[in-house]
């Protein structure tokens, strides 16, 4: 089965064309090497895919005959991807709780008393 193919079907990526660019785009590697989308995958191979700035990692437990459920993805993968990866994850998810979207304009002077705490080193006042 091609690699492109085989990531849709486990539902790493939303569409097909869209795990093709990722293959393309070296975003998806068999051990250290950038893969074309059209090459084979066999199963017990280890697939890593760089995802949404985390670097998952999956072995190929069985070929899939199509697209199948989300309930039915983990009889074709096992997820070994580190734990390293899945803190920093948590990392990602707290960076973004302050993100402000473009255009939304200036802060306002409560955004900047809380961007100030956040940048400020907490002093202990007992002493």
């Amino acid at each position: 089965m091609r690699r492109d193919k085989y990531l849709w079907c486990i539902r790493a990526f939303k569409t097909r064309s869209i795990a093709t660019d990722a293959c393309k785009n070296g975003k998806v590697k068999i051990g250290s090497q950038n893969i074309k989308p059209s090459r084979d995958i066999y199963p017990s191979d280890i697939i890593q895919v760089r995802k949404n700035q985390i670097n998952y990692s999956f072995q190929v437990l069985d070929l899939p005959p199509s697209r199948v459920g989300a309930k039915l993805v983990d009889l074709y993968r096992k997820d070994v991807t580190p734990k390293e990866e899945l803190q920093r994850l948590e990392l990602v998810k707290y960076s973004k709780d302050y993100y402000r979207k473009k255009g939304v304009g200036r802060p306002t002077k409560k955004d900047r008393r809380d961007i100030d705490d956040w940048f400020t080193p907490i002093i202990n006042e007992e002493e």
